[in-house]
């Protein structure tokens, strides 16, 4: 799958991935009041309501964009008919050809950290029939176990030709708490970098490997330093637009061909609508702002890393 992502980057010359991170109060109104009146006040009408959102803005960016990355949290919220819509969007988006980045975060161990792995990049079997639960094509794990913890997902995705990110420096304000303490004269999040990059050299697509990274876009010097640590990993940024992280800040995660790295954007895209610059596209084209807002980062990252050259 590390292939695809690569083959689809080049194609799209767009190093982005929009995170389908729904929350009801980025849902224009007449998407929720079609959902209410349909479903109703309940959980199934919120679901329905994530879905046709989802929908129109994977319609309005999917001929742009190589992936897509949905946040497993803000379907949970509610409940079985969220996970149903989480389930929806997955299906849709690979209907597009987009590659899917379940953002699901898991950390565990042994069998419990291996039914993660089976349910989002596995296939699980009943009695005689084999599924495929959810069918994400990479996800996100919090390495904070150990490698009893990641193996389980490795042996899926070598099984699968699936992905993972794994957390390496993430992008919130307080993650200094933990990963940049020192451990032998380093910090935390270089060790586990140079975990990363020794459970990848076993699991090699064509030039990266399927075991890659998420650092933040809030920490480009960090990143500087990660990208050398972990020359086959791609890494996954979060933090770009809403968080504060820039195109300028990013090209130092990407090598030198411009491949290497994926940046995510989430409410800066899926809720552009309600952003100034977009304003004039109204609640009622949400999906044509959320496509102004990706051709404005694809041009932002593309002329920082041209400016490099």
């Amino acid at each position: 799958m590390i292939n695809k992502l690569v083959e689809k980057i080049q194609k799209t010359h767009a190093p982005i991935v929009v995170g389908l991170d729904p929350m009801m109060n980025y849902i224009p109104d007449h998407i929720q009041k079609k959902a209410f009146a349909e479903y109703g006040e309940t959980l199934e009408g919120a679901a329905e309501a994530i879905w046709q959102f989802n929908k129109e803005i994977v319609d309005h960016t999917c001929d742009l964009i190589p992936a897509v990355k949905p946040q497993i949290a803000m379907y949970e919220q509610f409940g079985i008919p969220g996970l149903q819509a989480f389930k929806k969007t997955v299906d849709y988006c690979h209907q597009k050809d987009l590659v899917v980045i379940g953002d699901i975060k898991r950390g565990d161990i042994g069998s419990t950290s291996a039914a993660y792995a089976t349910g989002h990049i596995g296939d699980v079997t009943v009695g005689g029939q084999t599924y495929t639960p959810f069918g994400e094509d990479f996800v996100t794990v919090n390495p904070y176990l150990g490698s009893d913890g990641v193996q389980p997902f490795i042996d899926v995705c070598k099984e699968q030709k699936k992905g993972l990110f794994i957390l390496v420096k993430t992008s919130n304000p307080s993650s200094g708490e933990f990963q940049d303490k020192l451990v032998d004269g380093k910090p935390l999040y270089e060790l586990v970098g140079e975990k990363v990059a020794q459970w990848g050299a076993d699991c090699m697509g064509n030039q990266y490997s399927y075991i890659g990274a998420v650092v933040g876009a809030t920490y480009p010097e960090m990143g500087k330093v990660l990208r050398k640590i972990m020359p086959k990993s791609f890494i996954l940024v979060p933090g770009y637009g809403a968080q504060g992280g820039k195109g300028a800040d990013l090209v130092h995660f990407f090598d030198t061909d411009g491949l290497g790295a994926i940046v995510n954007s989430s409410r800066g895209i899926i809720a552009a609508y309600k952003q100034e610059e977009y304003t004039k596209f109204g609640e009622e084209h949400f999906g044509e702002a959320s496509r102004a807002a990706v051709e404005a980062m694809i041009a932002d990252i593309d002329g920082a890393l041209q400016a490099v050259k």
